[in-house]
Parts: C-alpha cells; structure tokens; sequence
C-alpha cells in the first residue's frame, strides 16, 4: 500500500537547518529579491511578526508552504494524507492508547526489524521519537510532519475506540486483547523457571518480548490518560494484579497471567535504569516521558515479596497539576489569610495532612506565587517533584549522608529569602528550620498529622522547646483531598437520617439546603466522582496561643481556643463543599475526624 503523498519539494539534506528564506528561495517559491524585502520588512515596520508571517502577507507563500518550510528547517518530510489510509497491518504498531497520547499513526512497520515511520501532528512533538523508541524497543523511528486536522482524523477513525479518557474498562479491553496473542518462546522459556533460577540472557530476553513490551506501554499509555496517580504491578501466588489509582481511589484492571509478572517487572527496571537481576533488594528509580501534553515523570518503587517483586509507579504529570493558588481549592477568606502568610518577611508555616493530601502542591502553589527575580527561593525535597525554574531545587540523597539536615545548613550560607523543607521528620531538621526563620527566613516544611493543633504536640514530642516554636511558627495548614462529583451525572437528592447524622447534623440544621450526588456515568467511570477537590483547616498563631504553648495546654485546649478565634476545621470546610454542591457527605466523613 502506497505511503502518503510527500509535498516536501527537494530531499530533507538540503533543506534541513537553513534559514527558512533560503528554504523559500531552494523551493522556488521566492527570490532572492522577495526575502531580501520580507527581512528589511521584519527589520523595520513588522517588529512583531515572524517572517513565514511576513512571506505570507506579501503573497509570495501559503500557510502551508510556511509548514512545510519549517518542518524540512527542523528535518522532517511534510506528507499529504488526504485520501490515503493506512494499512491494518500496519497500525498495530500502536494501542490505541499510546497513538492518542503521542497524537502520532504509524505509515511503515516492520515488526521483525522492530522499524516504524510516524506521522506526527506537531513540530514541537520531536522528542516523542526517542520515547517510542525506549519504551516500545524500537530500533528506529522516523518522523514525518502533516496538518493536524488530518492526522486527528485518523486517530478518531482508527484509535478512537478506546480513546484518552475512558477510565479502567479501556485498560482492561486492551490489555485482554494483547494479552490474547500467543507467547513467543522467550516467555515460555522465562515462564518453565523460577525467579530464582532463571539466568540474566533468559530475562532479557523476556523483558524485550514484544508482548510484554506492549502490554506495559499500554497500560502506562492508559494510566496517563486517566491521570491515575500510581499504577500497582503486583504479584500473588496464583495471579499478577494490576490496579490504578484515580482519584484517591485503587481499580483493579484485568489479571494478567503469572508468567508476564518476572518479564514485566524486568522491563520497568530496564526503563527506569535499573538492575535487573538485583530481585532480593528494594530499588528506586524514574521513567522520563515527554507527551504532547507535557512532560511526565514516573517514580518506580521495586519491593521484593513472598511471590515475587512488587512495582509502584508514581505518575508525576505536571500537565495535571494547578500550580495557582487561585486553584487549589482554597475558599476566598482562607486564600487572603494564606497569601498574607506566605508575604511574612520571616517565620515558619507548616502544611500538615497524610501522604497524599496534596501537601507538595499546595506548597509549590505558594512557591510558584513568590518566585519572582528578586527572590531567592531553596528547596530540599524526597525527592523532587516538580521542576520549577526560577528556583533552586535540591535533593535528599541518603546513601551520600545528604540529609535535610545537612542541606538546610548549606542553604544558609546561600543568601536565600525562602526555604521549603520537603518535611520534618527529626528534632535536628526542626532546630535548623527554626535557626533559619530566627535568622530572618520564611520557612516552609511539612508534617504528618491528623489536624493543625496536633501538630504543635508532634513538635514538642520531637523534642523542640516551646519558646522556640512559639517565637518562630506563624500558622500550620491542615489539608485532606475529597473526590468531586462529576458534573456528567450530578443530580440532587435529599440524604437519609443516618447519613446526616455522620455529619452530626439534624434534619432541622439543613432547612432547605440542597445536596448532590454523582449517579454514575462512564465519564467517572460509573463512580459519581471526576477529579478531586481540597478542603483546608488553617490555625494562625495569636498570643494567646502562644500563652497556652508555653503553658504545655493540651491539644484538645488548643483546638478549642482556636475554633473561638474563628478558625474553620477540616469538617466543617467540608461541609461548605457539600452545601456548594462540589462533593458529598460520605466523601467528607471519609477524609475528616469526628468534631465530638
């Protein structure tokens, strides 16, 4: 089957890397003369334009003489695809979920040589060659360019069936259906020998299969685009269980087969960089992906079990985070109290909730918001998770003795104006974090607890002395994550006695408020819940506060003495998202304590 019309005029070599108005003059469609004109002109009068712009404007070129000037500048072909269709053969080179994640069809594949030829929608898509080729195990892949409206409709047409976005059940299908090829002898081979005896040849062997290779792209592929946040490879005795989790919340994918679980934990570690015949040690290691969308990073954890090794992955998708503080969630008053604490010239402001409570985002948020040029902002994280420039980021190095500790001693000797503590976890961390803020720094760190005014017990029992924490902390952020009702499905209904009651509510104490519910669509995976939404609990200190401290009052006492200085808990912040209509009572009383 004949490939796509090329409308690239000369070969790529003599194109390639010259200046786009010697492109036009080698592709006849101007003199020397017409760019001589076009350069004086962007010189002069069109500041503001770019030159393809300029040509355009002159009437010496089309837009898409321009498209194909710079594809050939950037050293691709530009192709026609009207009316061509691609071979059956040939498009399964990719799952659906990997053509629409890389908005990429392929032209040519050779699946004995392991060569494909893609057309890509973007210029600014270049590096999607290099990722197809590490986590497909390509040997080659080549480019080419076409309008995006044409390769959009190949797509829809021949990969729109499971496209982004359809939740679990579209893993599972697709999983089902590569999991339905027959396995090549390496498999077989890898599968008659336990993890124990099997030698390092066998396994690599295996870990390259194109089944296995394909089967984990996908289910990658997929869990992007449900923007899971952690994908769970593990094994049992009788099954290899895949499971993501969305929203908070884990789905179990289809089992695959026990002899895919050896090969496809070899294969993360191949692409995270890691050593695959090490199988009786914990490792840690990342996967770099670069998508249309944005970079996505993938934290892989291998942890040896009873049955084999357990992999998690964390999927970091920066596309999928609001780094605003306008976006977090927080309400209007907590947002003019949090914006008027992050702008104090010096002092400590702790974020606190359980691991995944969004502590890092809402930090980053902040950060993000005082990262300007006359700043200078230090960060020490396990590990870094967001690149963010304009800040100097560094990272806990264990095995090297590169503690927080060691770091916020360097930061010091910086001139910095902003420090973020990734976390507290010693009474040496908490001393220098309260050295730096006395020093005239603002300090941000985190803590792992249930509330804001447990927080200041945990530091005590850490071993900080109360006059040092009352004379540095300025406030302590608790935070929790409720999943939204997806606004698919979202219909009101009116809760049972026993549900208001969780909430240590009356039917009299809600009149006539209305509440909300999801019912369940296959845009929320029949869940009633799309996305998630923070809710927040924020004790500012006052003196008297300080008082009780330096007194060793009791977190109950705390507590109490801050609800009557107005501050709002994490249930009753909840509460105001359900009367908002944003999420439901059993979210609530899930991720927050009883007020009793």
């Amino acid at each position: 089957m004949p490939g796509p019309k090329v409308l690239t005029p000369l070969p790529i070599p003599e194109l390639a890397k010259r200046r786009i108005g010697r492109i036009f003059e080698k592709m006849r469609k101007m003199s020397r003369e017409d760019t001589d004109k076009a350069q004086r002109m962007r010189e002069t009068t069109h500041k503001d334009k770019r030159f393809g712009a300029i040509c355009v404007e002159m009437g010496k070129v089309t837009e898409l003489d321009v498209e194909i000037a710079l594809a050939a500048k950037a050293g691709y072909e530009y192709v026609d695809l009207e009316g061509w269709e691609p071979d059956p053969a040939v498009l399964k080179a990719f799952q659906p979920a990997t053509a629409n994640a890389y908005k990429v069809v392929p032209v040519e594949f050779d699946p004995e040589a392991r060569t494909v030829k893609i057309v890509m929608r973007e210029r600014g898509n270049l590096r999607a060659a290099d990722d197809l080729k590490n986590v497909l195990n390509f040997r080659t892949v080549t480019c080419v360019i076409a309008q995006p409206a044409q390769v959009d409709a190949l797509l829809v047409k021949h990969y729109g069936a499971t496209a982004p976005g359809q939740g679990p059940a579209a893993a599972s299908s697709g999983a089902k259906r590569i999991l339905a090829e027959e396995a090549s002898p390496a498999l077989k081979a890898a599968a008659v020998r336990s993890s124990a005896s099997i030698d390092l040849t066998t396994l690599s062997e295996a870990a390259s299969d194109n089944k296995v290779v394909e089967l984990l792209n996908h289910l990658l592929m997929q869990a992007i685009a449900d923007k899971a946040s952690d994908i769970h490879l593990e094994p049992f005795e009788g099954e290899f269980k895949v499971r993501y989790r969305i929203d908070g919340v884990l789905y179990e994918m289809a089992p695959v087969d026990k002899i895919m679980a050896l090969p496809m934990v070899s294969r993360v570690k191949v692409l995270a960089k890691l050593n695959i015949s090490e199988r009786r040690l914990p490792q840690d290691g990342r996967v770099e992906l670069n998508l249309p969308t944005g970079p996505v990073d993938l934290r892989v954890a291998v942890l040896p079990t009873m049955f084999g090794e357990s992999v998690v992955l964390r999927v970091l998708d920066r596309s999928n985070v609001q780094l605003s503080l306008d976006k977090v969630g927080l309400r209007d008053d907590d947002l003019e109290t949090v914006r008027t604490l992050i702008n104090k010239p010096n002092g400590i402001v702790i974020v606190t909730g359980p691991t995944g409570s969004g502590k890092t985002t809402t930090l980053y948020a902040a950060l993000n918001e005082l990262n300007t040029p006359d700043t200078k902002l230090l960060t020490a994280e396990d590990p870094v998770e967001y690149d963010i420039d304009g800040m100097v980021q560094c990272q806990v190095n264990t095995e090297q003795e590169l503690t927080f500790a060691r770091l916020l001693r360097s930061f010091l000797r910086q001139d910095p104006d902003i420090i973020l503590v990734g976390e507290v976890r010693d009474l040496e961390t908490a001393q220098i974090a309260i050295q730096a803020s006395l020093t005239g720094h603002l300090v941000f760190t985190t803590l792992h607890t249930n509330d804001a005014p447990s927080s200041i017990a945990r530091l005590l029992d850490l071993g900080v002395e109360s006059f040092l924490l009352t004379a540095t902390l300025e406030a302590i952020v608790a935070q929790r994550l409720v999943r939204r009702i997806c606004t698919g499905c979202k219909e009101e209904f009116m809760p049972s006695d026993e549900q208001l009651m969780e909430l240590a509510l009356r039917r009299q104490d809600v009149g006539d408020r209305g509440f909300f519910r999801g019912a369940g669509c296959d845009r929320c995976i029949k869940s009633g819940y799309k996305g998630r939404l923070a809710i927040f609990e924020i004790m500012v200190m006052s003196d008297d506060l300080r008082e009780l401290i330096m007194t060793q009052a009791s977190t109950a006492v705390l507590r109490h003495e801050c609800r009557k200085r107005g501050m709002r808990t994490l249930r009753e912040c909840g509460l105001l998202s359900i009367y908002d209509g944003q999420t439901t009572i059993d979210e609530v009383v899930r991720e927050t304590l009883s007020e009793d």
